[in-house]
């Protein structure tokens, strides 16, 4: 499963970084890319994931969602 996550709130690469872990640490999730200049990310999970399970882990982390796409 692909997911395109819009996030608000990131200003820099620390910001990116965060995230990243953030994404990576949900359990079905197998890869995760962040993208500052585009202000959102691209998951992949094994499993459909429940768009609230993303959004906790982003707004835990301090960021805001402000869109999900399945790819």
């Amino acid at each position: 499963m692909k997911k395109e996550i819009n996030i608000d709130g990131m200003t820099c690469q620390h910001c990116v970084k965060h995230v990243t872990t953030a994404l990576n640490d949900i359990e079905s999730v197998t890869s995760a890319v962040v993208s500052l200049e585009e202000k959102n990310a691209v998951i992949e999970s094994s499993e459909d994931l429940d768009e609230k399970v993303i959004a906790a882990a982003i707004d835990d982390a301090g960021y805001t969602v402000t869109a999900v796409r399945t790819l």
